[in-house]
């Protein structure tokens, strides 16, 4: 999925600072030291995004080492280019968790360079049986994308380590659990706000505002030109105007990862109108965040810009 540098603007500070190595410091941890237990290591394991690293940090807890190679908010993920380092590190990998629907192929390109016949790969797109078509990669904004990666990644870690199988499936139904919060806000704006339109730049939360019963107006060539970095045409740019001029979308989803000129005159456009503004990530914001309290807060904003009007640009 290819952008054009001359449309897209990220804030790129390279892959040294996207290689973000998350070690989970468990109070087990400390007594195990830089084992499991005798003689043996913590297994390996690498999230090709940070939303993907840190369920497996939940779910391994003390028993693993997870390196998350996207984890930098302030860079454009579909034109990452993995460095030598980062082939390295997802070579020596034992379990690996990517995105897949060609969000992460240079995760295929390392592997295939790599062959190892014990190491656990978790394809999302995989996982639920996706086509490689589909439109919309930002899987983990569904609500039924991270309970089926969960659950594979602690069978998969229970088949690396399977002394310690009890502890990762314990995880895994207490990360299940912990998901509830998030649901229950998206069925409370299905509820309260059934088929509420609001506008988008990207397809990022298309996945969780369709859960949420809201009806994005935005249209989805002006939504996919915008993320592969292709000049939209002038009816679609009129259209999205539209949106604003005309208040008919009640929030815009705006995407801070990735912003150019267009997008930044939609951005004041939706602000000249008094169209509260929710601020929306391909890669989850950190510190202070896990998988759950991110998806809860992006939740939360929208319902705040819809009873309020309040706007949360930036989480």
């Amino acid at each position: 999925m290819m952008r054009h540098a001359e449309r897209r603007r990220p804030s790129r500070l390279g892959w040294a600072s996207a290689l973000v190595a998350t070690t989970v410091l468990a109070g087990a941890l400390s007594a195990c030291g830089s084992g499991v237990g005798a003689g043996s290591s913590r297994i390996a394991a690498v999230g090709a995004e940070n939303e993907y690293a840190n369920v497996i940090s939940q779910i391994g807890g003390p028993y693993v080492q997870v390196t998350a190679i996207l984890s930098n908010p302030n860079t454009d993920p579909h034109t990452f280019e993995a460095s030598p380092s980062v082939a390295r590190t997802v070579g020596a990998a034992q379990l690996l968790v990517q995105n897949g629907v060609g969000y992460d192929t240079w995760m295929g390109t390392i592997e295939n360079a790599n062959p190892s016949s014990s190491r656990k790969v978790i394809d999302v797109q995989t996982l639920l049986g996706l086509p490689g078509s589909t439109p919309n990669p930002h899987l983990w904004y569904d609500p039924g994308t991270m309970p089926r990666v969960a659950a594979e990644i602690g069978d998969d870690l229970a088949a690396l380590a399977p002394a310690h199988a009890a502890y990762f499936h314990a995880e895994v139904a207490a990360f299940e659990s912990s998901l509830a919060a998030w649901t229950s806000a998206i069925a409370g704006l299905r509820a309260s706000f059934p088929a509420t339109p609001v506008a988008t730049t990207e397809p990022v939360a298309d996945y969780m505002l369709q859960a949420a019963g809201l009806d994005n107006l935005t249209p989805w060539v002006f939504q996919a030109d915008i993320m592969n970095g292709v000049d939209p045409s002038a009816q679609a740019v009129s259209e999205e105007q539209n949106l604003f001029t005309q208040h008919r979308a009640r929030v815009f989803l705006y995407h801070q990862q990735v912003t150019d000129s267009l997008t930044q005159s939609m951005l004041s456009l939706a602000q000249q109108n008094g169209i509260p503004v929710v601020g929306v990530y391909e890669t989850m914001p950190t510190p202070g965040y896990s998988y759950q309290s991110w998806m809860l807060a992006e939740v939360n904003a929208v319902r705040q810009a819809l009873t309020s009007g309040t706007s949360t640009t930036h989480l």
